[in-house]
């Protein structure tokens, strides 16, 4: 389910000419993958810590809607929470988002 939401976080933060209403839109889309995924990681045993590997397809929708939620808070100012996205994604693959 989150890589349906993170297809169209990325959509609207790729569009030509992008506007604020865009990366707010973004930003929502991917705040919504981002807790479903959650949710699916918990259900599958996760504790709200450790890998979360890139290398495991499941994982990717959830993995792409925080890279969205990281460049789209960012975008509008909000650089705390961007900072923790950035933080998420290398606590969960430190290789990947290296």
């Amino acid at each position: 389910m989150s890589a349906a939401w993170a297809a169209l976080a990325e959509e609207a933060l790729n569009r030509t000419e992008r506007q604020l209403p865009d990366t707010i839109e973004a930003y929502a889309y991917a705040r919504t993958g981002y807790h479903r995924g959650l949710d699916a990681l918990r259900r599958n045993g996760w504790k709200g810590f450790g890998p979360v590997p890139w290398a495991h397809e499941p994982n990717r929708g959830f993995l792409r809607c925080v890279t969205v939620l990281a460049a789209a808070a960012g975008a509008i100012g909000e650089h705390d929470e961007q900072e923790r996205c950035v933080q998420l994604l290398r606590d969960c693959d430190a290789v990947h988002f290296a």
